[in-house]
């Protein structure tokens, strides 16, 4: 069944900035009435708010600086967010950063805050729990299907990701909340996240060895990847997986269960 965003309100993080941002243009594009944006780092929000709100003709974005891997910060952001549009019907859990000179707080944004605005989400969209169901979005990477040599902290916390995601996306959570988890694995962009990887993996060879593998995979605009998003939410199913890579238009990928793949001796 095809999903419509016209007329849904949507919570993105780390929507103020890099595609993010451009997450939330493409639904407003797309006709969703408001989001709420998440954001840390960005200066002028605020204007970008307004600019969005006289564009569209209505008060149909909200930002609010939070830190997503503080919990109390977090779950008023959502409440926060219930309480200008009434009723929440897409997550997109987006915020992420690649630097595993800080693993530690790599895997408080890329792996609990991940989880923990998951969690919120079910608690506010679903069903059981008088929501009326919705589509939670989690960015992964390629790099959650594969290695990466030169940052495999970062890449640790895409992996893990996608095994939450394809198990919150299994028939018995979806038949008692409503709520549809989808994972997106966007290949190489155009953004801050990658053209600063190499200085942030706390050690000049990994960080030479990660601009050498990424530099080796093909790129792609940051608008491409919205506008890929947006198909995804349209027509995935729950615990489907998706790549985005290259400019190339986005496709589901299957994922072989462990007897399938299990090497015949």
């Amino acid at each position: 069944m095809v999903y419509d965003i016209k007329g849904k309100n949507a919570l993105v993080t780390g929507g103020a900035s890099g595609i993010g941002l451009w997450f939330v243009k493409e639904l407003l594009k797309s006709g969703a009435n408001k989001v709420f944006v998440l954001y840390l780092h960005t200066e002028n929000a605020g204007d970008i708010s307004k600019q969005l709100n006289i564009e569209y003709g209505r008060e149909c974005t909200c930002f609010q600086k939070v830190d997503v891997s503080n919990a109390t910060q977090l779950e008023n952001a959502f409440k926060t967010c219930i309480n200008w549009c009434e009723q929440l019907d897409i997550v997109i859990n987006n915020a992420g950063v690649m630097n595993d000179g800080k693993w530690e707080m790599e895997i408080a944004i890329n792996i609990n805050a991940v989880v923990r605005g998951t969690k919120l989400a079910f608690q506010y969209m679903g069903k059981d729990k008088g929501g009326k169901g919705g589509i939670v979005v989690n960015l992964s990477s390629i790099l959650g299907l594969q290695p990466l040599a030169g940052c495999p902290i970062y890449v640790a916390t895409k992996h893990a990701l996608i095994g939450m995601d394809r198990s919150w996306g299994t028939p018995f959570h979806y038949n008692r909340t409503g709520i549809k988890v989808l994972t997106m694995c966007p290949g190489v962009t155009d953004t801050p996240l990658i053209s600063e990887a190499h200085g942030l993996q706390g050690d000049d060879i990994l960080g030479r060895e990660c601009q050498r593998e990424l530099d080796a995979m093909p790129t792609q605009s940051p608008a491409h990847v919205a506008q890929s998003m947006m198909a995804m939410i349209t027509k995935g199913e729950t615990g489907s997986v998706w790549i985005c890579e290259g400019g190339q238009p986005i496709y589901e990928v299957e994922i072989p269960d462990r007897l399938t793949l299990k090497r015949k001796n």
